[in-house]
């Protein structure tokens, strides 16, 4: 049987948060209490909104509230060779497409169609550089067109056929990657994405449990799809609940009260806050 392994996978573009501190600990104690392992992954793949000061921050704060991983840190951005490796294959494979399309061209064609197939974030892309002619591609790319990579979920079943996975709390799932449409795995400045690094990552570092926020759970529609292209064996999965305030909304890092850092400089102490984020102390056996 193999060793469990689970992982916290936070992008260091602000302070965490309540809902942050839950997940972290989840998975954590996921690992401890089943004798396995627990990593900590830095998801930094956008240099514009990600900052070191904010890395430091956050493994100060959950050092604090106790929790211990592995080292080294994986940081993404020290690995784009392996999302553009996995890139490749999938180029390889057929199943890729560059897309010329603006936000605003999106929008228009939309409008223009009167109507749009709906995803759980709203409206999906419409596919309108899917028709292009290899000879127009390779103009526009030429011609300096600025595109991003999207994957052609419709070519992409063709070849891997109905998929399954497993979600600890809702039981076995039929993958609909569908439901997103045809998602952009890389940018011409950006080798990759997150649902392409996430997966790699995972696969790269054996994680064997990915836990979660129930918010990813449409995403993992696609995680297994892009992990049957590269070959990769599922993890399982268990996309726990989210935290949320007073109104209902779930916690974002622009709540700034909500923030672990704030927390900590109004006097809380870490198994406070473990039990604000849902995990009170355990008493002795």
């Amino acid at each position: 049987m193999s060793t469990l392994v689970t992982r916290f996978a936070p992008s260091p573009t602000g302070h965490l948060h309540l809902g942050h501190a839950h997940s972290a600990l989840f998975g954590w104690r996921t690992a401890r209490d089943g004798g396995g392992r627990f990593l900590l992954r830095i998801e930094d793949i956008d240099p514009r909104r990600c900052r070191p000061e904010f890395e430091r921050d956050l493994m100060e704060d959950l050092a604090w509230l106790g929790l211990q991983w592995e080292q080294p840190v994986r940081r993404q951005s020290d690995h784009l060779d392996d999302y553009r490796d996995a890139l490749e294959r999938l180029g390889r494979l057929g199943v890729l497409y560059p897309c010329f399309c603006t936000r605003k061209d999106i929008a228009a064609e939309i409008a223009r169609a009167g109507h749009a197939p709906h995803g759980p974030d709203g409206p999906l892309y419409p596919g309108t550089c899917r028709g292009l002619s290899p000879a127009e591609r390779r103009a526009r790319i030429a011609a300096g067109q600025p595109y991003a990579i999207r994957l052609d979920v419709a070519a992409a079943l063709a070849l891997t056929g109905p998929l399954a996975w497993h979600d600890r709390a809702r039981g076995p799932q039929q993958a609909t990657p569908g439901i997103l449409g045809d998602t952009v795995l890389a940018r011409k400045d950006t080798p990759t994405s997150y649902h392409l690094s996430v997966t790699v990552d995972d696969h790269l570092q054996g994680v064997t449990l990915v836990t979660r926020g129930e918010d990813l759970f449409f995403a993992t529609h696609l995680h297994r799809l892009l992990q049957a292209l590269l070959g990769f064996d599922p993890p399982g999965y268990h996309h726990h609940g989210l935290l949320r305030n007073a109104a209902g909304e779930r916690l974002a890092k622009r709540d700034r009260a909500q923030t672990l850092r704030s927390m900590r400089e109004a006097g809380l102490s870490p198994a406070e806050v473990r039990a604000l984020a849902g995990f009170p102390d355990r008493p002795p056996a």
